[in-house]
């Protein structure tokens, strides 16, 4: 094991290092880049809430993480500095509702250095025997938030792409960092995942249950685990009534959502003329007045939060 870590210097061994168990999949999500309704992070909220887990090992942020972007927060008392919180990105042994062990790498996606944090990743896959790598990201897609949130695969499990995906892509994008590590693992021929969770556009900005829960039922669905949901869904539940209600007198943002409605419905019925991703750049609305009217209500919730 010495060996091995002298030649990762990105990482540091925590205590549970020596006691995970050979053999665990690895769920990875990291927010910090393209996290369309806040997915990933309530995501990873969801889980730590749910078993804050044990370190396993800890990423050294001066060497990955840029500071202005990922700045610490601190906690002023008085005229004192009580607390300096840095940012976080760590890999801990987590259980599930079942008492199933898992890994999760989660925090903040690195700035720096993707190559090493990549290598890293995959000296603890091999250290620790994973069966699977399934992560995470969400991307903003012109779909009403009144129909089931959908997905896009990508990776090598192609039972969960014709299980879960609805689109197979043929675009180029700015990548994350775990698409290396996809790219990676996929060269290798390991089991790897990306469960791309497509978010009604017009609340990308906001945080959005629904996706967050679908994204824990399919990683449910990856791994075999069994996640914890009634807390999400009860939030998705409190959101949607809220929302629905602040546009129930604004005419033309329904009359958006009904354009919306019409072409993810003729999507799901495999007719091209409605492909609302055919469109997303052409005919399609642009959601400015849905996303006036969401500014407005979130800033509501965030004032009645205060």
């Amino acid at each position: 094991m010495s060996a091995m870590i002298d030649r990762a210097p990105l990482f540091t061994p925590e205590e549970a290092w020596s006691s995970v168990p050979r053999g665990l999949p690895l769920i990875a999500l990291l927010t910090g880049y393209r996290d369309a309704g806040a997915t990933v992070a309530q995501t990873v909220e969801a889980l730590i809430e749910a078993d804050p887990g044990e370190p396993v090992a800890t990423f050294d942020h001066d060497l990955l993480l840029d500071y202005r972007a990922r700045r610490p927060v601190i906690r002023v008392e008085g005229y004192g500095i009580a607390e300096y919180r840095r940012p976080r990105l760590d890999l801990r042994l987590m259980r599930d509702s079942v008492g199933q062990p898992f890994l999760l790498l989660s925090g903040f996606e690195p700035d720096f250095r993707w190559e090493g944090f990549t290598e890293a990743v995959l000296r603890m896959h091999a250290h620790f025997g994973v069966t699977s790598v399934t992560w995470a990201h969400a991307v903003p897609m012109p779909v009403p938030h009144t129909r089931p949130i959908r997905l896009a695969v990508t990776g090598n499990r192609d039972e969960l792409s014709s299980q879960l995906s609805v689109w197979r892509a043929n675009v180029e994008a700015p990548a994350h960092a775990l698409h290396l590590l996809e790219h990676e693992l996929t060269r290798a021929d390991e089991p790897v995942a990306d469960l791309v969770v497509l978010s009604p556009h017009y609340l990308s900005d906001g945080a959005v249950p629904a996706t967050a829960l679908r994204l824990l039922e399919a990683l449910g669905t990856a791994t075999g685990l069994l996640f914890a949901t009634e807390a999400v869904r009860e939030r998705d539940r409190e959101f949607r009534v809220e929302f629905d209600a602040s546009v129930a007198e604004q005419e033309e943002v329904q009359r958006l959502i009904g354009v919306l409605e019409t072409q993810y419905d003729g999507f799901v019925r495999d007719t091209p003329q409605e492909n609302p991703f055919a469109d997303a750049d052409g005919e399609m609305p642009s959601g400015d007045d849905i996303a006036a009217e969401l500014a407005r209500f979130l800033k509501s919730r965030a004032d009645e939060d205060k």
